[in-house]
């Protein structure tokens, strides 16, 4: 996509994010009912996924998931613009929130220690990270967007939330923000690939799980807590859990750091963003 399109379809954007959040809503289910009636490949990405971590639910139930987790992709488009352009202001102003969990993780920062804050992928992740951050001092991971344009425009908005963001391959500064007392979020919920990863299990199906997370762990004594993010009646939820995970070897660790996400997924499915291919290493063909 050239830069011309994108500024345009950019404009356009931040003009759809300027509406007041109770025309925002309904806007929102109707643009996820216009993706969820569209042949997208992620929407087929997401079918594929829920059938294959649900295979004891019944197809009505799975369908049901998947229907309401389109529909909500929707409102991304308006939770994102919200969390890169508004205002601290406008945001406590509009958006319902709660923060459980705030004050350990204030009183760890106070001490000085290094904190991993885990998290999983949900629709809502720039929202929860920007809400956090008004709260909280954080650093972020991030892969960087094929454009050099909108990845500008990234950038800038994950700053109003987060002190500084590193690439995700970049470990060195990684680390060096733990040592330094930093808390770091981080999101080990996705395949990137077989070379430095574990085939570990994900929702009872073996999956491409990242190795870094534990080796990190050792190398910094930090600790280690968990962003789980969740809507109830139109309220923002994050609940920041400290994770006391099996720290005796690598596979433990993951396996069990694993099931704590799949647990939390399985409280709220239809929030969780399947539009990713989680199971391209171990499971290409179901995505073929």
């Amino acid at each position: 996509m050239n830069n011309a399109l994108l500024i345009i379809l950019i404009a356009f954007w931040r003009a759809l994010v300027s509406l007041p959040r109770f025309l925002q809503l309904p806007l929102s289910s109707i643009i996820g009912f216009l993706i969820y009636i569209t042949a997208l490949k992620r929407n087929k990405f997401s079918k594929v996924n829920i059938d294959f971590c649900f295979p004891n639910k019944s197809k009505l139930e799975r369908n049901k998931i998947f229907k309401s987790n389109i529909i909500l992709s929707g409102r991304v488009i308006f939770d994102t613009g919200i969390a890169w352009f508004w205002s601290k202001k406008r945001i406590n102003k509009s958006i319902r929130y709660e923060i459980n969990g705030l004050e350990d993780l204030l009183r760890e920062q106070n001490s000085n220690k290094g904190v991993i804050l885990f998290f999983k992928h949900s629709l809502h992740l720039e929202l929860d990270a920007r809400i956090l951050g008004m709260h909280a001092e954080i650093y972020g991971v991030e892969r960087k967007h094929n454009s050099e344009y909108f990845q500008s425009i990234q950038r800038k908005g994950r700053l109003k939330s987060m002190k500084g963001i590193v690439d995700r391959k970049n470990t060195i500064r990684f680390i060096k923000w733990l040592k330094d007392g930093k808390t770091v979020l981080y999101a080990p919920d996705q395949d990137y690939g077989m070379k430095k990863s574990n085939n570990i299990d994900f929702f009872n199906r073996p999956a491409a799980t990242v190795s870094a997370p534990y080796k990190i762990i050792k190398k910094t004594q930090c600790k280690t807590y968990f962003l789980n993010s969740y809507v109830k009646e139109d309220k923002l939820f994050l609940d920041i859990e400290k994770l006391d995970l099996n720290n005796i070897d690598e596979i433990n660790f993951s396996r069990n750091l694993n099931k704590y996400i799949e647990d939390r997924i399985r409280l709220n499915p239809n929030e969780y963003l399947w539009q990713h291919r989680r199971f391209k290493s171990t499971h290409r063909e179901i995505y073929e």
